[in-house]
């Protein structure tokens, strides 16, 4: 092999070694050799590059680096062999090099001085440039966020012999996002646990980075066990969070879109829920929003339960259930249902002679046989419903109510009014309760009859003179 073969074949592996970098990639290497005007790095295996001395002197014009130092440089050309600059990467390069830079592309280290109008003034080596708001970040971030902060910029603008320069942070970070998102998208599965940064925050949740530019939504429903109204309040743009994927799109889907959460981090509170609620305890909760069938209460982060509008005493007014409890109320309910399957507790507000606070037990047994007091639910043709006790409700069928075939049941029983019952009826589930109101007033009379037989037993015999003017009455009244 004649030596111009040799030297091809030299040229052509630098060639092909250089192409394992990119133009603009900053890499580190070891200097092996300084020339008069080029000085050898060591990048990696067999691989060396070049770079001018000029570019490891100091301000006084000596060389600062020694064979053995290890640089940092911006690859500036790949043709032909690895060509370095370390004054790009460091932020010091002259306003020839900056131009250079701008012409090829390449990234600049800037340090961000302060905030101006529209948007940074940015410090490259002894030049001042300006870096729109738009252009610092792929998200929005509050602006102190960034100053004093050292980032590689790439030059968009250069006039006026490089004092007017403007510079873009975002353009160099979608490069890497684009070159990232295909193996970011290959560690996207169901169930994977990734960290992201939040991208923006919606009213609905918020939007994630999870690297590459490939974002997910995390759902405010996903934010925690806790009912969550404002995302904000959660997570802000930039921070920095682990989530967990719960479904990806089909990759034939354009969209794709990404189902993250966060709550799935934390123990679910349900899975405990059988343990630590049983009926009848009473236990405390916050009224944590009210609709039109029920209120719902938060008994713990997490777990809610439901007060359902039928476990409210009747106020005779449509709706008027509702004047007895808010949202954020607290005080005590009573624990009537328990599904942790389903997630689903029903509560109640104790009412007086209900149950007692931190009683496991109703303080009056519903029970055939006893005397109770409720309050008048609704009428329908064959009877009188009847509020005993929350989630009891009872029926006085007509035939009980005491009311004449051709009387006012509505009249005798106003809805919300309270009225006396004797249990009759109850069946094993609990569920159906015959009451009756007639019960009650045949009773209240035979007891009045039994005291008037027992005070007439024990008057004193009536005597003549008593006997002699009940007769001058009676003559009188006959007359």
């Amino acid at each position: 092999m004649n030596d111009s073969s040799e030297d091809f074949a030299a040229m052509f592996e630098a060639s092909t070694k250089a192409r394992r970098f990119q133009k603009g990639q900053t890499i580190e290497g070891t200097i092996v050799a300084i020339g008069p005007d080029v000085a050898f790095v060591d990048v990696g295996g067999k691989g060396e590059a070049q770079i001018e001395v000029e570019e490891l002197k100091d301000e006084d014009g000596d060389i600062e680096v020694s064979v053995g130092d290890k640089i940092q440089a911006v690859v500036v050309s790949i043709a032909g062999g690895l060509q370095l600059s370390r004054k790009l990467a460091r932020g010091a390069a002259s306003l020839k090099q900056l131009e250079d830079a701008y012409r090829a592309g390449l990234p600049v280290e800037g340090r961000v001085e302060a905030e101006v109008k529209g948007g940074y003034e940015v410090r490259i080596g002894r030049q001042r440039a300006f870096c729109p708001f738009s252009q610092i970040d792929t998200i929005r971030t509050e602006p102190a966020a960034h100053i004093g902060k050292i980032y590689a910029f790439r030059i968009t603008e250069y006039k006026e012999g490089g004092k007017n320069l403007i510079v873009s942070r975002r353009a160099l970070l979608e490069v890497e996002q684009k070159a990232r998102a295909a193996e970011v998208r290959e560690s996207i599965v169901p169930g994977a646990v990734l960290k992201g940064r939040v991208v923006s925050v919606r009213e609905f949740g918020a939007f994630v980075d999870l690297g590459g530019g490939v974002q997910g939504l995390l759902h405010i429903s996903e934010m925690g066990w806790s009912r969550v109204t404002d995302p904000s309040q959660i997570v802000k743009p930039g921070d920095e969070i682990t989530v967990k994927v719960l479904r990806v799109d089909p990759a034939e889907n354009e969209k794709q879109k990404i189902s993250l959460g966060l709550k799935q981090l934390e123990d679910d509170p349900w899975s405990k829920a059988a343990e630590f609620y049983t009926v009848g305890q009473v236990r405390g909760g916050r009224v944590t929003r009210v609709t039109e069938f029920g209120a719902f209460v938060e008994l713990e982060p997490g777990v809610e339960g439901l007060a359902h509008a039928s476990t409210f005493p009747p106020t005779g007014r449509p709706g008027g259930w509702t004047s007895q409890v808010a949202p954020g109320m607290t005080g005590t309910f009573e624990i009537l249902s328990v599904d942790p399957e389903k997630k689903r507790i029903g509560v109640a507000m104790p009412t007086e002679g209900s149950a007692r606070a931190g009683s496991a037990a109703p303080a009056q047994p519903i029970a055939p046989g006893v005397h109770l007091k409720g309050k008048v639910e609704r009428h329908e043709k064959f009877g009188v419903f009847v509020f005993l006790a929350p989630g009891r409700t009872g029926l006085i069928p007509m035939s009980e109510t005491g009311v004449p075939r051709e009387g006012d049941v509505a009249r005798a029983f106003p809805i919300g009014s309270e009225v006396e019952v004797i249990v009759l009826e109850v069946e094993p589930s609990g569920r159906r309760i015959r009451l009756s109101a007639k019960a009650v007033h045949d009773a209240k009379e035979a007891e009045e009859v039994r005291e008037y037989t027992e005070r007439a037993d024990a008057a004193p015999s009536l005597g003549f003179g008593s006997l002699a003017d009940k007769l001058r009455g009676a003559l009188k009244r006959e007359e």
